[in-house]
């Protein structure tokens, strides 16, 4: 198998121009859950076999669908993880005079008699006292330079990171009638707090043009204390090799809670056959092949997210535990924006 690849920024729109022009250059596309719809018309349906509900659960096959046809094998779920240092906030709630000055931070940045606890148990609120907490231009005896890292490049992919935050507060892209209702109280509280973050320096000054892979770089140089980002990051940020600096002491939560409790988006990645493919049979062979327990094991320890059923799962899961994570957070607060 030969890969292509393009920017990340325009793919989307490449793809589409190439497919309705009858490209043959590749029998493969990458598909995703949020615009398979506009592929469907320049690819064939697949039929992946029984064993694939068997792998990865039958809603998890489903956003690989349109129009009840299966157009794709489903490779990887998306959905995003709340990095922290588990050493710096085991060292935060332990030290009393870290403590006081943790509530005064946070009474004088948001207003709230806020204390530190358990990541887990932080609502957006909490997530924003311990990134002002541990900047240094907010608190001179931070350990670290920043306390979180924003991505605010704009881009379709950044927007996705950012909407749990308004999500949690109840806020979605439409109402029940296709109104855009962006101008809300909910968007306007997660943009505050983005705003007060990065006024304040907890995220670095150049993050307005960061997407996944500054994000990454800049939580694994070791200076930021926090990171929304997506789960894909996880196998690089707890590894020594990759990122010896914080692979050992990165703690992985779900997103805060807001409201309306937590809200994490999800959607899934995955790989669907080109009408125009020169090699159809070949094509849909590897596809199937992918569909296979043996190849989504494989991918699993090579790094992909594969979304797999807990028998499945269970496999792997001492290997790669954030994908025990994916599944969790996945069922327990995953949503699709209208």
């Amino acid at each position: 198998v030969e890969l292509l690849f393009f920017n990340r920024e325009g793919f989307y729109d490449k793809l589409q121009a190439d497919m309705a022009a009858g490209s043959s250059a590749f029998d493969v596309n990458l598909v995703a859950t949020y615009s398979l719809g506009r592929y469907a018309p320049y690819m064939e349906p697949v039929d992946l076999g029984a064993d694939a509900a068997k792998i990865f659960g039958e809603s998890v096959l489903k956003t690989m669908q349109f129009d009840g046809k299966q157009y794709g094998v489903p490779t990887d779920l998306s959905l995003h993880f709340m990095y922290y240092r588990k050493d710096l906030i085991d060292a935060l709630i332990r030290d009393d005079a870290a403590r006081k000055t943790y509530g005064e931070i946070a009474r004088k940045y948001l207003g709230k008699p806020l204390q530190p606890k358990d990541p887990d148990s932080w609502t957006w609120d909490d997530w924003a006292a311990t990134a002002l907490y541990f900047t240094k231009q907010v608190n001179p005896d931070s350990p670290v330079r920043y306390g979180t890292v924003l991505q605010m490049k704009n881009l379709l992919f950044n927007m996705m990171v950012f909407q749990s935050l308004p999500r949690s507060y109840g806020g979605d892209w439409m109402d029940k009638d296709g109104n855009v209702t962006v101008d809300s109280d909910a968007y306007k509280t997660g943009l505050e707090l983005y705003k007060k973050l990065y006024d304040a320096g907890s995220s670095p000054k150049d993050s307005l043009s960061y997407e996944y892979a500054e994000t990454n770089a800049a939580f694994a140089s070791g200076q930021a204390a926090t990171a929304l980002q997506w789960n894909a990051a996880a196998a690089d940020l707890t590894s020594t090799e990759k990122s010896p600096a914080v692979a050992e002491v990165t703690g992985i939560v779900a997103p805060p809670a807001g409201p309306d409790g937590r809200a994490d988006h999800i959607h899934g990645l995955g790989l669907g056959l080109n009408k125009n493919a020169k090699n159809k049979e070949g094509a849909v062979k590897f596809l199937k092949w992918l569909a296979t327990e043996d190849a989504a094991l494989l991918y699993a320890r090579s790094g992909g997210s594969p979304a797999l059923s807990p028998d499945v799962v269970a496999k792997v899961a001492k290997e790669r535990p954030d994908l025990v994570k994916l599944g969790e957070f996945a069922s327990k607060y995953g949503y699709v924006m209208t």
